[in-house]
C-alpha cells in the first residue's frame, strides 16, 4: 500500500481500472477526498498521474482478508464491479461477490456504499446481465450499509462501452439492418453528470438506503441517437431498416463482427437494447443537487465526446473533459488507431 495524501474523508474504489471507475478517482480527489483503490494488479494503475496521491491496495475483491483491509477506515465505499463476459456463471459470481462485499463493508463500519447498476424497467422480464445488476443491487442494499444505487441507461462519453458501439456502428455502416427494439426509448446520461451523482451520493443522509434513476434531459430511441450522432460528426445520413426477428445472440455477434468493441461486451450492451430505459423518477435532484448548469443534453454530451478523438498521446483521466478519451480506455474506444478494423 502507498500513502494516500489527501486530507479529507476516506473513500474506496473498486474497479479503479475502468471506464467510470478511472474518472471516479480524480474526480474524488478534486473534490478532497482521501482515496484508496482495490486493484488485483497496482501495475495497471502505474501509469495513472494520480497514482502516487491515492493509496493503492492490492487484493481481490472475493477475498474477505483484502475487502477487510480496504475497506478499513472507509467513509464511503464505490462497488463499481461487475462481469460483463457473455459465458456462463457470471450470475452467481456476481451474487456472491456482492454477498462477501457488503458483509465485509458492514463489518468494517463502512458509512455508505455506492453501486452503479443500470436502468431498467419495473415489471417484465429482464435479461440476464441487467436482471444480475438489479440483484447485486438488492443485496448491498440488504447488508445492513446505506447503499445507493444509482441506475443509468447508456452513458455518454469516449470509453464508455455503450457510446462506443454507438460510434462505430454509426461510422461504419452507411446502411444498417437492425432489429425493430431499435425504436425503444431509452435516457442516455453524459459521463460529467454520472461523475457529479456518483461524487454526491457519498454525502447521502444515513436513511436513503434505496435506487435512484439518473439520466439525462432527453429521452430518445437508438435510431434517433444514431442519425444524431452521424450529423454531429459530419457524416451522411444513416439509413436504418429495421427487422422484425434479430435475436440478441445473432445481433451481438454482428455488433462483435462490424465493429472493434469485443463481443462479450457487446451481448449485455445489446440485451440492455430489449428494454425501454427511462427513469421513473428524478429524486437524486433533490438529494444530491443537479449538475451544475443542468444536466447535458445529447448534442453536446456527443459534441463533448468527440473533441478529443485522435488525440496522441492520449492524456490522462483527471486531466480533460472525462467525456474524452483517455490513457486508461482501450485502444478500440475514441475513435482512433486502435479502433480501426
Amino acid at each position: 500500500m502507498t500513502d494516500g495524501r489527501g486530507t479529507g474523508r476516506r473513500a474506496l474504489v473498486t474497479g479503479a481500472t475502468g471506464y467510470i471507475g478511472s474518472r471516479l478517482v480524480p474526480a474524488l480527489l478534486d473534490a478532497g477526498w482521501t482515496v484508496r483503490v482495490l486493484t488485483r494488479d497496482a501495475g495497471k494503475l502505474s501509469d495513472r498521474r494520480w497514482v502516487e496521491q491515492a493509496e493503492v491496495v492490492e487484493g481481490d475483491a472475493t477475498s474477505r482478508t483484502d475487502l477487510g483491509t480496504a475497506l478499513d477506515g472507509v467513509d464511503v465505499a464505490y462497488y463499481l464491479l461487475h462481469s460483463m463476459d457473455s459465458e456462463g456463471g457470471f450470475v452467481e459470481r456476481d451474487r456472491e461477490m456482492a454477498r462477501t462485499f457488503g458483509v465485509a463493508a458492514f463489518e468494517a463500519e463502512v458509512g455508505r456504499i455506492v453501486y452503479l447498476s443500470g436502468l431498467h424497467p419495473d415489471d417484465g422480464p429482464l435479461s440476464d446481465h441487467l436482471a444480475s445488476r438489479v440483484e447485486v443491487g438488492d443485496l448491498l442494499m440488504a447488508s445492513g450499509v446505506p447503499t445507493a444505487v444509482l441506475q443509468a441507461a447508456i452513458i455518454l462519453g469516449s470509453g464508455s462501452a455503450s457510446f462506443e458501439m454507438l460510434r462505430h456502428l454509426t461510422t461504419r455502416l452507411p446502411v444498417m439492418v437492425t432489429p425493430k427494439w431499435l425504436e425503444n426509448r431509452i435516457q442516455p446520461i453524459a459521463v460529467r453528470d454520472v461523475l457529479h451523482y456518483l461524487v454526491g451520493a457519498a454525502d447521502l443522509p444515513p436513511e436513503v438506503n434505496r435506487t435512484l434513476d439518473i439520466g439525462g434531459p432527453e429521452i430518445l430511441t437508438y435510431r434517433e441517437m444514431i442519425a444524431r450522432f452521424a450529423r454531429l460528426s459530419g457524416l451522411m445520413a444513416r439509413r436504418i431498416v429495421t427487422v422484425p426477428v434479430l435475436t440478441p445472440r445473432l445481433a451481438s455477434q454482428w455488433v462483435g463482427f462490424v465493429t472493434p468493441v469485443p463481443t462479450g461486451l457487446a451481448k449485455p450492451l445489446v440485451e440492455s437494447l430489449l428494454h425501454e430505459v427511462v427513469c421513473q423518477e428524478d429524486d437524486i435532484d433533490d438529494l444530491v443537487g443537479a449538475p451544475p448548469g443542468g444536466a447535458l443534453g445529447y448534442d453536446r454530451a456527443v459534441t463533448d465526446a468527440i473533441a478529443g478523438d485522435h488525440v496522441d498521446p492520449r492524456p490522462e483521466p483527471g486531466t480533460v473533459d472525462p467525456a474524452r478519451v483517455t490513457a486508461a480506455d482501450p485502444a478500440w474506444a475514441g475513435g482512433g488507431s486502435g479502433s480501426d478494423p
